[in-house]
């Protein structure tokens, strides 16, 4: 049974709506407009939320959408033609008011689609349970039946007829070449006679067949001595390599040097230079810096124009330019086959731009989904077409619904008079205290005081590098300067200590010296890691942070997605409160080392859906930026 079905326009008009067990589907329908549709995530047609799943489809002619809903603890065989049933009659039957797409003409419009779709609902329910049941097969309906069955009798010591058919044919070839002239003069003197050669010899030969085998008896005779002559003037041709001039040899050294020179290959008397290479290229960099724009087909359409120049040169200069014309003009709607090339170069490019390979493939499936059935717009390609939707779907991805705006939050917590607390996890390695002390030095320079809490007491040097870093941020950031009050201060209790308790007391003591910000530094640890997974979960289900930070470097292609989803699914699994936190924000490191396969990023936000707040390029205190999604789409974009 189904909860509701509903048709809206992309402005977000509701034409019609059937409500079934459910009372309301604003709820589940505003949760897949928030998280899929704006999100660009359209690459499966189904989505879950709480209780009920969501099967939609797109009709990107007419922007419109259609959504089913029902419990996810049901299978229902007959949605998905349900959905492609009611697409094409209310399209079909309401064309006219959907195609004059003014707001005006859709509300006053009357969709009276109640009947129609209740006999649909009724056609596809009652299709689902008349399919019959899969039977065995017979030995009827089999092909070993179609036989006869003397086909089948095979008696001891004779073979089957085909056997013995290419047995006689393999006896006969071996006769043929081993008796040599002796059988062919037999064949000769045979056909002379008009008898056909074999075992019956009392057939006569007709004309056509005397004449094919006298044919065939002549190029037998005269086809090897052809071969021959023709191997014959092939060897005597002369060759085109040696020696041009003798070399001369005077008391073991050479007279003409130049003579023996053939390190430099000459055309038409001047020496052949390679081109240089294009620094720019191989560095990943235009001309002062700027991004480049990818060009998807650029090697197919320069063989497309090479291979196309010269029948145009015959054709005329008019035809070159009405075919143009009509590759550019937009004529027809979009579909599958005509985008599949262009998405499978997509796929591939993004793949070598680090992004992560499911990842790219959900990425062209969402961007086919929107474009499939769209018309073109004038004097524009396909490969323009799916290269903008992918633009405009990763510019997105990179903007989530979610934005962490610190400095608010941090004056919000101020005004509650409370400490604002950051925690930082992540995976061995990636730069979790170097980007912690970073983030400290930003908060300086914004009049914030920081309280550094060191959590990690299990790698060693791991407080000595929190105080290095603390003793460094005090000389630039000093009580004198700041009214006699301190700006940062290390909590730390030492090694092999309870971290989350650790944490607790720190948030204690920032709270009770009127700290503002209180940064939580953990151990690195691996996702696959049960035991510390699960002390993380504590630390943070204990002190219940306000931002929890998964530091990630953009190194890594494929690796960044199992490590946010079981960061993910570990916190969500060992934490003992009912709604668990989970992550909120990443911090993309060692950003500077990744030239322009900038993918980790994409890869990182889409399996997430949250926001990168800070980006590491460096290995100052100054080194630390926000993410600009149009530029990394155009780094990852370029060619």
């Amino acid at each position: 049974m189904l909860d509701f079905f509903t048709i809206f326009s992309k402005g977000g008009l509701v034409l019609w709506c059937f409500q079934g067990v459910s009372d309301s589907c604003t709820g589940p329908v505003n949760a897949l407009i928030r998280s899929v549709l704006l999100q660009e995530r359209g690459g499966n047609n189904s989505f879950t939320h709480e209780a009920l799943t969501l099967k939609y489809k797109l009709d990107n002619q007419f922007e419109l959408v259609f959504v089913v809903g029902f419990q996810k603890i049901l299978t229902l065989t007959y949605v998905d033609k349900l959905i492609d049933d009611v697409h094409r009659l209310f399209r079909d039957k309401y064309r006219t008011e959907i195609q004059q797409q003014s707001a005006l003409s859709l509300l006053n419009g009357t969709f009276d689609f109640q009947n129609d779709f209740l006999r649909l609902l009724r056609e596809a329910e009652e299709s689902s349970k008349i399919r019959a049941p899969t039977t065995m097969k017979k030995f009827e309906d089999s092909e070993k039946a179609k036989k006869p069955v003397r086909s089948m009798i095979e008696t001891r010591g004779e073979k089957p007829k085909e056997k013995a058919k290419n047995s006689k044919k393999t006896k006969g070839a071996k006769k043929e070449g081993s008796d040599g002239p002796l059988a062919t003069g037999k064949a000769v003197s045979a056909e002379k006679s008009g008898l056909s050669v074999g075992p019956e010899n009392a057939v006569e030969l007709s004309k056509e067949e005397l004449i094919r085998r006298k044919r065939e008896e002549f190029i037998q005779k005269h086809g090897r001595g052809m071969e021959k002559s023709s191997k014959s003037v092939k060897a005597d041709a002369p060759k085109e390599k040696g020696k041009k001039a003798p070399r001369v040899w005077a008391l073991g050294g050479c007279a003409n040097k130049e003579v023996l020179d053939y390190s430099t290959p000459t055309t038409n008397g001047a020496p052949e230079v390679a081109p240089p290479e294009d620094i720019n290229l191989i560095r990943g960099t235009g001309p002062g810096g700027q991004l480049q724009d990818l060009d998807c087909s650029s090697s197919d359409d320069e063989g497309v124009t090479q291979n196309s120049t010269k029948p145009s040169a015959t054709k005329g200069t008019l035809g070159g330019m009405f075919g143009m014309l009509k590759g550019l003009v937009g004529s027809k709607s979009l579909s599958r086959e005509d985008m599949e090339s262009v998405l499978d170069k997509m796929r591939d490019h993004l793949i070598a731009k680090n992004v992560a390979a499911d990842i790219a493939v959900q990425l062209c499936e969402s961007v086919a989904s929107k474009l499939e059935g769209k018309v073109m717009g004038t004097f524009s390609t396909v490969t323009s077409t799916v290269k903008q939707a992918l633009q405009e779907s990763l510019v997105q991805i990179l903007q989530p619904q979610r934005r962490v705006d610190m400095l608010r939050d941090i004056m919000d917590a101020q005004r509650h008079q409370r400490p604002y607390v950051v925690t930082f996890c992540g995976v061995n390695g990636v730069g979790k205290s170097t980007n912690l002390a970073k983030i400290s030095f930003w908060l300086l320079e914004n009049g914030f005081s920081v309280l550094i809490a060191a959590c990690d007491t299990f790698r060693a040097g791991a407080v000595e590098q929190l105080r290095t870093h603390t003793r460094r941020l005090s000389a630039l950031h000093p009580p004198e300067n700041h009214g006699g009050r301190t700006m940062v201060y290390l909590f730390e209790k030492g090694y092999g200590k309870d971290a989350a308790g650790i944490a607790m007391e720190a948030i204690a003591f920032a709270r009770n010296q009127g700290f503002d910000v209180v940064l939580v530094d953990t151990a690195g640890r691996m996702q696959d890691n049960a035991p510390l997974m699960t002390a993380l979960a504590k630390l943070i289900t204990v002190n219940t942070p306000d931002l929890v930070l998964f530091v990630g470097e953009a190194l890594v292609g494929n690796e960044a997605v199992d490590q946010l989803v079981k960061f993910n699914r570990a916190l969500a699994d060992h934490s003992m409160a009912q709604t668990p936190r989970l992550i909120d924000g990443i911090v993309l490191t060692k950003f500077d080392t990744i030239d322009d396969k900038v993918g980790a990023a994409i890869s990182m936000t889409y399996i997430t859906s949250k926001p990168i707040v800070f980006v590491g390029t460096g290995q100052t205190y100054c080194d630390l930026r926000s993410l600009n999604a149009k530029a990394v789409v155009a780094a990852l974009m370029k060619a």
